[in-house]
């Protein structure tokens, strides 16, 4: 039997704070696995779209599901269970300064509800080890370069299996041959667990390089382009 989609958008109109409308009548479908870029302008309303997507925005009109979840019933007393189903990568890596690689990813295991110490460092192990960090477990933020950080930011965005992982920007403040390295582990990730990924990026040698599905944002529509499948 076919698995419902992780990401499902029908005419839904993404709306900022204020209740000022960015994007209107949006239809987007996200499979299990699938990996897809979110392209557009800057200010076109890339990082709306997935504010909406983590329930950071409230969806006012139309339908939206992630993971199981209704966006339009999403709130802050459950808001958490939505985001224990998705790891977020930003542009800013945003790690805790004052402790080390390790101590980063256990603070997000502790706050999402794990309690078992053996269960943790097992967790902690296996996703550093997914992100080839392993020699850095015991590293402070400072000690680790900017393609480092992030991956960090990426094993610490796994660290509860999500369904869906959402990156805005993730390779923004990274040079180019780092960024071809974030890239090849977010998608590797993704083909290994079967985690959908969605990407957005302005970088646009990303997309020749690593050709896949792309979502283009244009005059406050959504551009479903063909996809092209993964090298």
């Amino acid at each position: 039997m076919q698995q419902p989609p992780i990401v499902k958008l029908s005419n839904a109109d993404i709306c900022q704070q204020d209740g000022s409308h960015v994007l209107d009548d949006i239809n987007l479908t996200i499979g299990e696995g699938e990996f897809t870029y979110l392209i557009g302008k800057t200010g076109s309303g890339k990082t709306s779209l997935l504010k909406t997507l983590y329930g950071a925005l409230t969806l006012e009109q139309g339908f939206g599901e992630v993971a199981g979840f209704d966006l339009r019933t999403v709130n802050r007393q459950n808001i958490h269970l939505l985001r224990r189903k998705l790891g977020i990568v930003f542009q800013d890596f945003n790690l805790l300064t004052d402790r080390n690689v390790e101590e980063n990813l256990l603070f997000v295991l502790r706050a999402t509800g794990w309690t078992d110490a053996a269960e943790m460092n097992a967790r902690v192990t296996e996703v550093l080890e997914g992100t080839n960090l392993m020699a850095k477990r015991y590293a402070m933020p400072y000690e680790l370069s900017g393609g480092e950080q992030q991956r960090v930011v990426i094993a610490r965005a796994l660290l509860n299996r999500p369904l869906l992982l959402i990156a805005d920007e993730p390779t923004g403040n990274l040079d180019p041959e780092t960024s071809d390295d974030v890239l090849v582990l977010m998608r590797n990730l993704a083909k290994q667990h079967n985690t959908a990924v969605l990407c957005a990026t302005h970088d646009y040698r990303i997309l020749q390089n690593f050709p896949a599905r792309i979502i283009r944002i244009q005059h406050g529509k959504l551009i479903d382009d063909e996809g092209v499948a993964i090298r």
